[in-house]
């Protein structure tokens, strides 16, 4: 790829942040106008969000020329997908669809779909997205070296490094986690392997989500990363445990005293499983 072309005029969401997925992947030139018909036959030229073509082997992902009732389907959508990377985007990313309905539907019928009142919408813009959209939208061309260049490629490079960790923390998760029933109640065991990841839990709601298990699970067992025992703490806040009910064990060095997590020096499991009944409300 030696350049991406994208329309002129106003920039969005969409169009910065396929051109900074490209970007992560590609050092090429940025132009801003609208692109000719030698553009869109040129594998080596990415078009996007212009040019009423959808097709990824010539690099072109626009999506005004769908349907008008297609599912909402925004530029970065298209770019996530050549990438393969599209269904973890919207499983780890849960701005994503809000993203595509926002670029597709507009601000009225985005706001009616989350159940918010369309005041809402402009209570969550951010001036970092108004001073990074003004600005792009500003130039004409961008090329490597020019700041925001550098930010834009930096956005891209996070993103897609935010999905590919997750996804690797989430299989090993479902590697090395376990499903443990307490007293009828199912906590999820993380046990202490080597290597061990820099955070054991990370990405435990979607695990759980991805597994169908998070209605069923009402706390985590896991290596602390502080020391060698392990933290125990309820998941989504579940009130049918109380951690501060085990303050005063000995092997308990810490408890919250509002009880939504502990930490032991206890390594072995039934103990951990004792501990986790004494918490059970």
């Amino acid at each position: 790829m030696k350049t991406i072309v994208t329309h002129p005029g106003g920039a969005h969401k969409d169009d910065f942040l396929a051109c900074s997925v490209l970007l992560s992947r590609h050092h090429c030139l940025i132009e801003r106008r609208d692109p000719t018909d030698s553009d869109l036959n040129d594998s080596s030229i990415a078009v996007v969000d212009i040019g009423h073509r959808h097709e990824p082997a010539l690099l072109n992902f626009d999506h005004h020329q769908l349907p008008r009732d297609h599912v909402p389907t925004c530029s970065l959508s298209l770019v996530l997908q050549h990438f393969d990377l599209y269904e973890d985007a919207r499983q780890f990313c849960e701005w994503l669809e809000t993203a595509e309905w926002f670029d597709c539907r507009g601000a009225i019928e985005t706001a009616r779909w989350l159940g918010v009142p369309r005041e809402a919408i402009n209570q969550l813009h951010s001036p970092m997205d108004v001073t990074l959209l003004r600005r792009f939208a500003a130039h004409e061309k961008l090329a490597p070296g020019d700041p925001l260049w550098e930010v834009m490629r930096m956005v891209g490079e996070d993103l897609i490094g935010y999905l590919t960790s997750m996804r690797s923390q989430l299989d090993w998760q479902s590697k090395h986690s376990q499903r443990w029933e307490i007293e009828g109640q199912i906590f999820l065991y993380i046990p202490r392997v080597d290597p061990l990841p820099e955070d054991p839990r990370g990405g435990v709601g979607f695990y759980l989500r991805e597994k169908g298990w998070e209605k069923e699970v009402v706390g985590t067992i896991y290596p602390d990363r502080r020391g060698t025992g392990y933290g125990l703490s309820r998941f989504e806040d579940n009130q049918k445990l109380d951690f501060s009910r085990i303050a005063n064990e000995s092997d308990v060095h810490f408890a919250h005293a509002r009880g939504f997590l502990a930490k032991t020096s206890a390594t072995d499991e039934s103990r951990l499983r004792e501990l986790s009944k004494a918490a059970l409300v």
